[in-house]
């Protein structure tokens, strides 16, 4: 895991995103953010569980499908079976320690 503060995150609503094995924040403060640390490495556990560039095609997909059925893109995000999986858990500093293989399924 190496975490970089991104300006191109700068004028975005974008706290934080993982892009294996990356993880960009749009603030060096963001750092000590337990929480949305924890957030971003369950992403990055997702990754590579679907070896990388699957994880990124089924999240779009996934994506497109939520807005299509929603018509919003904030509750198609909110929708993802990665994001549910991560917002539910993001809390649990220990999640990652006991989380079982492929988990996020358990969100669609």
């Amino acid at each position: 895991m190496i975490i970089v503060c991104q300006r191109l995150l700068k004028n975005t609503k974008i706290s934080g995103i993982t892009l294996f094995p990356f993880i960009l924040l749009r603030k060096k403060e963001l750092r000590r953010n337990q929480i949305l640390i924890n957030h971003e490495k369950i992403h990055l556990r997702q990754q590579l569980e679907l070896l990388i560039i699957p994880f990124y095609i089924w999240y779009l997909s996934e994506y497109y499908i939520k807005y299509l059925k929603y018509r919003d893109s904030q509750l198609a995000y909110r929708n993802i079976s990665f994001e549910k999986e991560a917002y539910d858990n993001e809390q649990n500093l220990d999640y990652l320690k006991n989380r079982k293989f492929w988990h996020f399924l358990a969100y669609i």
